[in-house]
Order: C-alpha cells, then sequence, then structure tokens
C-alpha cells in the first residue's frame, strides 16, 4: 500500500502544473545558489588593471602633457639663453651645440636648445605624473631663493647648498636603511665654479639616477641624462628654466588627479 502511494505522489509531480510552481517556489533558492557557486571577479584585480592603465595613457602619445606650447625660440632668445661664454672657457663637448661666435663669445644654437628642452620637460613630466621625487639643485647664490621657491611652489624638493660627499652613494649609512632616493635630479647649473663639475652629477651616474642639466658653454655634458644648452648666468634665463620646470610638474600633476576622479565616477 505505501509503494502505492508513492507511485501516486510520484506521478502527481510529473504532472506540468505541479512540476512548474515546485520549480518557481525553489527558483530563488537555486538561483542564489548558483550565484554563490560562481566565481566572482576579485576588487583588487581591477584596480591595478584601471592603475596600470591611468600610468600608460601618457606613454601612447609623445606629447601628451602639451609642454611644446610652454615656450618658443623667441622666448629663449628674449631671456639670452643662447649667450655663452667666452670663445677661451669653451668645452670641446660642448661644440656641437654652438651655432658659432661673436666678438669673441660663443653662441648656442637655440633649435638644438628648444628639441632638448622639450625632451627634458617631457621626461619631468611623467616623473611627477607617476609619483616621483624631483631634486633642483644649485650652487649659485644668487639664485638659491629662486630654485627654492620654484621647488615649494610645485611640492618638490631643492638642495642649493654645499654638496656633501656620498649624499646619494651613502645615502643609507648617513640616513638610515629604507631611505627614498630622488627619481630625478634637475640641475639648474652644473657647475660648482667656474671649471669644477658638480659632484652631484657624477654621484647620480654612480646611483643610476637621471638627470637634466642647463649645460653652458663652459660645461661638460657627457655625464648629464638628459643635456639642455644653454645660459646658466642670467637671472631672466634662470627665471625662464624654473617658471617652464614648475608649470610642467604642477601641470603633470593636475592630470593625475584628474584621471583618478574619472576613475572614482
Amino acid at each position: 500500500m505505501a509503494a502505492r502511494i508513492l507511485t501516486k505522489v510520484f506521478h502527481s509531480l510529473r504532472s506540468p502544473g505541479v512540476l512548474g510552481a515546485a520549480l518557481s517556489s525553489n527558483g530563488p533558492a537555486f538561483s542564489s545558489a548558483a550565484a554563490a557557486t560562481k566565481p566572482a571577479t576579485p576588487l583588487g584585480s581591477e584596480d591595478a588593471a584601471v592603475n596600470e592603465k591611468i600610468l600608460n595613457v601618457p606613454l601612447t602619445q609623445p606629447d601628451y602633457f602639451h609642454l611644446s606650447e610652454l615656450f618658443t625660440v623667441k622666448d629663449l632668445f628674449e631671456a639670452r639663453v643662447h649667450l655663452g661664454h667666452k670663445k677661451g672657457c669653451r668645452h670641446r663637448l660642448m661644440e656641437p651645440y654652438l651655432f658659432g661666435s661673436r666678438l669673441d663669445v660663443d653662441i648656442i644654437d637655440l633649435e638644438q636648445t628648444v628639441d632638448h628642452l622639450q625632451r627634458a620637460l617631457n621626461f619631468t613630466a611623467h616623473v611627477a605624473y607617476r609619483g616621483g621625487i624631483v631634486l633642483f639643485v644649485s650652487r649659485r647664490r644668487q639664485f638659491a631663493h629662486l630654485v627654492e621657491r620654484t621647488a615649494q611652489e610645485c611640492g618638490e624638493y631643492a638642495h642649493t647648498r654645499y654638496w656633501q660627499g656620498g649624499l646619494l652613494t651613502n645615502a643609507p649609512v648617513q640616513y638610515g636603511p629604507g631611505v627614498r632616493l630622488p627619481d630625478l635630479i634637475v640641475f639648474l647649473s652644473t657647475l660648482n665654479n667656474v671649471f669644477q663639475t658638480h659632484v652631484g652629477i657624477r654621484d647620480a651616474a654612480k646611483m643610476n639616477i637621471p638627470t637634466i642639466g642647463i649645460v653652458d658653454s663652459n660645461c661638460n655634458p657627457s655625464l648629464v641624462t638628459y643635456p639642455v644648452p644653454g645660459n646658466d648666468d642670467t637671472p631672466i634665463a634662470m627665471e625662464l628654466y624654473c617658471r617652464l620646470f614648475k608649470m610642467t610638474i604642477n601641470r603633470a600633476k593636475d592630470k593625475r588627479k584628474q584621471m583618478e576622479l574619472l576613475k572614482g565616477i
């Protein structure tokens, strides 16, 4: 008799109406179970992919930050960037960057200066966009306050005093383990005096730290990663360099904030 009752129950469940009702009543349970068993995409990998995309977008264009519009050859000429030193003080490695000489004074080729300055500013923008540390260096006392103010206005660092030996090469011993070295050093003057090259250029080359240097006609550009041929003595020229680097760094940082805001949206 029990077998007869089970047979009736089985046949009743096989009817379309009862089976549909049973499935509809248990539908949410089945769907939730399927959703639970389905592997979820980790949020960390999505954030990493978005961050990587944000970092790689500027690399797709040669002038992503539109730095070529910041200055012209006329601006460099009016700032006396083309004026070098006396012909007798000329460094032999600076001869390819010279246009000629007039009244025994070397004249720097401004067309080459435009090209090298755009490359230097572009590299600076990419370093600032990725959150790198930029260090401004100058040993000229008359420009110390200008360089320090420039670094402060763009949220970076400056060193305008005596360069202690081992400041980069022996940093873990002097400042302790885990110290972070700058990602880029901008030398607004590559000389300590008239003939001696700044020690920081040699130390940066030893530590594989990229450098940008304003090299006058009496400077050695061989150890500078991005040499920019130009006058490094005239105040109006130094003001132009500082203004360009400040605008470049601030523009890159603002662009990074804008991209992060778009990511949040």
